[in-house]
């Protein structure tokens, strides 16, 4: 009878020590979850149009905004939250002054894309990111990279000024 007793309060104590790390390993993965974009989505390039921007200032560009499929739907059926899956991309380009359509217009009036400067993404998935409400943020200079971690943290607090709209600054511009 000790035997088993003995059994069971070893099997009882494994099981605890199981469960226990189990959950200290949940825990950690959750509080370690990935808050920032880190690959530049394939296809992007390829998304419909959702809208344009300009921004002045230091920034002086032109910006595409992007949709893939899920984010368009949402979109047009004006469906907020966006759904898990959602991905929107900002492409921007330096704006600059087009010399050739100036002189078909006779005035200075024209402005075009310049030099691209980076592209932004918003990744839906509402457990991955869940400590940004949802929300995985990247930023890809130029030439393909991500940014430090130190700009990346600036995001989502800018974002969460957005909560009415999902955290999304871009109106739908049909």
């Amino acid at each position: 009878m000790k035997r088993i007793s003995l059994l069971v309060i070893v099997v009882a104590m494994l099981g605890g020590v199981v469960a226990f790390t189990a959950s200290a390993s949940q825990q950690a993965t959750q509080e370690d979850a990935p808050i920032f974009v880190t690959e530049i989505p394939a296809g992007y390039r390829k998304w419909q149009l959702i809208s344009v921007a300009h921004e002045e200032g230091s920034l002086n560009s032109f910006g595409a905004i992007l949709g893939n499929d899920v984010a368009i739907k949402a979109y047009t059926e004006g469906k907020l939250p966006f759904p898990d899956g959602a991905i929107i991309a900002a492409l921007h380009w330096r704006f600059v002054s087009s010399d050739e359509n100036n002189k078909a217009f006779g005035r200075s009036q024209s402005f075009v894309a310049g030099p691209p400067t980076n592209v932004q993404f918003m990744v839906k998935d509402s457990k991955k990111y869940a400590s940004t409400g949802g929300w995985g943020f990247g930023h890809f200079n130029n030439d393909g990279k991500p940014v430090d971690v130190a700009f990346m943290k600036t995001c989502f607090p800018c974002h969460a000024k957005t909560q009415d709209r999902d955290l999304v600054f871009t109106r739908y511009a049909p």
